[in-house]
This record gives C-alpha cells, structure tokens and sequence, in this order.
C-alpha cells in the first residue's frame, strides 16, 4: 500500500476519476483487463477527519447524518441510479464484500450519496439500493449541498447529453469508493475497478482495531 500525507488526498482523489457515461477524450477510462485490476487501495496516514453532513436517506427521505453511522466501517460512493455500468458494478462488488465479512458483515455500513439529486429522489434510491442490500443506504440533496459535500471528497461530476435515448442525460462522475473509519476518519481510497477481495481484508482490519 502506498502511504501518503493528507495534505496529498486531493492530488490522489483527481487520479481516481473515471466515468459512468461516455466520457471526454482527456478523462481516464475503466479498467478493463486483468492486469489492470487494482491490486491496493490507497492508504490515507495520517487518517483524515471527514465534515458531517446531514441528508435526506432512501428510507423514506428521513435525514441521515454521516455521524450516525458512527461505530462502523462505511463505504462511502458518489453515484446514481441512471448509471448504465460502474455504480452497479460498484455495489455488486459491496455485496462481495459483505459476503466475505461473513458474520461480521452487519458491522459495516454502504452508503451511496447521488450525483444526480434531479431525478434521484428519496423513493427513487430507495428502490434502487433495496435491489443490491437491503441495508445499503442511498443519499440525495440539492446542487449547492453536494458541491459542499464533494469537495471534501475531490468528487467530479458533470451532465453529459444523450441523444435519442429515454434517459435524456447521464451524469459523468469520478468512481472512487472511501472506505471511513468507525471515528468518521477516512482511511483507503480506491480506485474504480478494486476488487472484494482487496477492500474486504481493509474492513477486516478496522473491526479488529481497538475502539
């Protein structure tokens, strides 16, 4: 695993951009081949402190603060329901991950908070998320707040324009997951593409640590 300071998150979360639609010839593409699976995430030391923020959930638009998830590991992604292939491919892979915690994988907490507030209502994600977990929990706010919320984050995300398709527009958007700490610490980011079984062992680490 690669150490780096905080001071460095931003420059790491800018590599991590990678695109749920058809993305700009300058943006950098998925991985697509064996040899390009990520084999580590990146591993944030010191850990850094994350701002609360407060949303309407997928469960029925109750607000959910991030500090309520306090206690557990939580996976943290920026996606949307719209998305033809890498949120899924995402949370299908947080399936795997709680699949491999086994009896522990009650302890951790999947939260996915929408790039696209415009059609992603509270009702929206939580059919959406319902069909991957039961427990996976989905986010949405408005333009101003999740600008707020992802510059923490590095997060990109812009409208992309369909022609002739039912969706209208897709979003484009960085595919990074953040893995935070039971302290609301974040400690990994990883890349698109980062396999269970390389963010399971990171979970298993952090249930082990002392509280």
């Amino acid at each position: 695993m690669i150490r780096v300071r905080s001071t460095l998150v931003l420059l790491v979360l800018a590599l991590l951009l990678s695109a749920c639609a058809s993305a700009p010839a300058a943006a950098p593409t998925a991985a697509n081949t064996e040899t390009d699976v990520p084999t580590a995430g990146t591993l944030i030391d010191p850990p850094k402190p994350l701002s609360d923020f407060t949303l309407p959930s997928s469960a029925g638009g109750k607000p959910l603060s991030l500090s309520d998830l306090r206690g557990k590991p939580v996976l943290l992604y920026f996606g949307y329901t719209f998305c033809p292939d890498i949120c899924p491919t995402t949370l299908s892979e947080f399936i795997r991950v709680k699949h491999d915690l086994a009896g522990k994988g009650d302890q951790l907490a999947v939260l996915m908070v929408s790039v696209d507030p415009e059609r992603d209502t509270p009702e929206v994600l939580g059919r959406y998320m319902q069909a991957f977990d039961p427990s996976f929990i989905g986010m949405t706010s408005d333009e101003a707040t999740l600008r707020r919320i992802g510059s923490e984050y590095g997060l990109f995300y812009q409208r992309h324009a369909v022609s002739g398709s039912a969706a209208a527009y897709l979003m484009d958007h960085s595919a990074a997951t953040y893995l935070i700490d039971q302290q609301g610490q974040l400690r990994m980011v990883y890349s698109y593409g980062t396999p269970h079984t390389v963010i399971a062992p990171d979970v298993e680490r952090l249930l082990a640590e002392k509280r």
